[in-house]
């Protein structure tokens, strides 16, 4: 019995043919190159003119392979569907690339019987890179017109097969960051979220660490919509969540359940309709999670939750996603995750605590100045001791008035 042929081996086997042959086609002309140089009196000076006149022709082939490879925009016109304030392609290149197709190809067909002679005269012209000599005028000629056609056949495949491969993945992820614009003008903080990781994957900015295992697609209801998958059915679950009828204790219940698939349909009942939000359900997701995919949408709902927090929940859940960030085996750095862990603690940072500053002080009247002073200290005077003392001098020590009379008389008799 003949085994089956898996699409991905074919696909490497294909890749490895084209390089294979990309590079015999260049090792050729290459080896044919150095083995003319060889036969040069001066071999070193025609190798490097050879590889100079080389790598102009590939350039010269490639821009030109560029110009006829660019791809085509289906329907450039704006269409009756597309939503207002959306963004169309830019065909300027498109049209660009078709007039010198036409022009080169007009030019061309006009000076297609002076070709021998126009390349001889270039063969002629480059001839003294190579080292000069009659031989020299038909290999540089020959050199030119096979990396000429080389460098066109790569330029022509490379923008062919990547081009329009780069080009629908920068569409795709304007179109999810578009669609992420509107959904947070519309308050949907979560589902703006989603499509703002996804886009940034759809670019390579993020990983995708949340993984699906094969049971889940089992566990959930098929979906309906864009995108496939469980992520369609996430997406279906959280945009009918306001409409449904179930309570907080029936999607608490639900989480409760035990099976992947019922948790994850509650976790997006949460996303859908923060009143429905169970704080430790979601913390029990983030922290036990059954999968990166289960844990990515516990983030979704718990970034729902973030305005509706008390103080103490909020703590909790700042201790459980940075418990989860710096865990080795818990959220993966650079991933879908830890944009949305990162996300979530920004918001959830606790105020910086400012000293108050004081009022500046009102101008104040000298008489409370005065008031505001602390009191001068008063001199104590030393009591004098019992006994004579010294008889005072000057004029306050006269006798004054009727006592110096009487006195006078006293002294008078005494003497």
């Amino acid at each position: 019995m003949a085994g089956t042929r898996r699409p991905g081996g074919v696909g490497a086997a294909l890749r490895t043919a084209q390089w294979g042959a990309t590079g015999v086609l260049a090792g050729t002309g290459l080896v044919g190159l150095l083995l003319f140089a060889l036969g040069r009196e001066h071999a070193w000076q025609a190798l490097g003119g050879g590889l100079v006149v080389v790598g102009a022709s590939v350039v010269l082939g490639g821009a030109l392979g560029f110009l006829f490879g660019v791809p085509r925009v289906r329907g450039a016109g704006a269409g009756a569907g597309e939503p207002q304030g959306s963004y169309a392609p830019n065909t300027n290149l498109e049209q660009v690339s078709d007039w010198l197709t036409k022009v080169l190809l007009g030019v061309g067909l006009t000076q297609l019987g002076s070709l021998g002679e126009r390349l001889h005269d270039l063969g002629t012209a480059l001839a003294p890179a190579l080292g000069g000599g009659a031989d020299a005028v038909p290999f540089a000629a020959a050199l030119v017109l096979y990396f000429l056609v080389f460098g066109f056949l790569a330029g022509w495949l490379v923008t062919r097969l990547a081009l329009p491969q780069a080009l629908t993945e920068t569409d795709q992820a304007l179109d999810l960051f578009l669609a992420g614009q509107d959904r947070d003008r519309h308050g949907d903080k979560v589902g703006a979220d989603d499509l703002r990781v996804r886009a940034m994957q759809q670019l390579g900015l993020l990983g995708g660490s949340a993984e699906r295992p094969a049971a889940l697609a089992g566990q959930l209801p098929p979906s309906s919509g864009t995108p496939a998958g469980p992520e369609g059915v996430v997406a279906e679950v959280r945009s009918t969540a306001r409409r449904s009828a179930l309570t907080a204790d029936q999607v608490r219940a639900l989480f409760a359940d035990g099976s992947e698939g019922r948790r994850i349909q509650a976790l997006a009942l949460m996303q859908g309709d923060p009143a429905l939000a169970d704080l430790p359900s979601v913390l029990d997701a983030i922290e036990h999670p059954r999968s990166g995919f289960e844990q990515y949408h516990a983030l979704l709902a718990a970034r729902g939750l973030l305005s509706r927090l008390p103080a103490a929940g909020a703590q909790r859940l700042r201790d459980a996603v940075a418990t989860q960030l710096v865990d080795p085996r818990g959220i993966p750095y650079g991933s879908d995750r830890s944009w949305l862990a990162e996300k979530i603690l920004s918001r959830l940072q606790a105020p910086a605590l400012v000293p108050e500053q004081p009022a500046p002080a009102a101008p104040q009247t000298p008489q409370a100045q005065q008031a505001q002073r602390p009191p001068q200290p008063v001199p104590v005077v030393p009591a004098q001791p019992d006994g004579p003392t010294a008889e005072p001098s000057g004029p306050a020590a006269e006798p004054s008035g009727p006592a110096a009379g009487a006195g006078g008389p006293a002294a008078g008799a005494g003497s």
